[in-house]
């Protein structure tokens, strides 16, 4: 069976009908033809996000330190490029002195 993709705003506007416990969940995935599972799932990813829309920079500084940390391990990376760039210029060097040319 194909997976059919849902538009957010169609998501946001079921979540809306569900938070709102003037139809039961089964009348809700039948008037806009969704699995009670998915319409399930959704609350629950909802709920669980909520917070970002109450307090958005709380979300921000999570993303903040995972932006730190992947430059921290890049800069570690620029390093050890150089170095090994600078370990073959070396060696290239020293084999053209003993008359290996790379």
């Amino acid at each position: 069976m194909a997976k059919v993709k849902y538009s957010d705003k169609f998501k946001t506007k079921v979540i809306l009908e569900v938070l709102k416990e003037e139809k039961t969940l089964a009348e809700i995935a039948s008037i806009y033809a969704v699995h009670k599972t998915s319409i399930r799932d959704w609350k629950k990813v909802f709920l669980e996000n909520i917070q970002l829309a109450i307090n958005p920079a709380k979300g921000i500084s999570k993303y903040r330190e995972k932006i730190k940390q992947k430059d921290s391990e890049k800069d570690e990376l620029y390093k050890q490029i150089g170095k090994l760039t600078s370990q073959l210029d070396w060696a290239k060097k020293k084999s053209r002195e003993v008359g290996f040319d790379i």
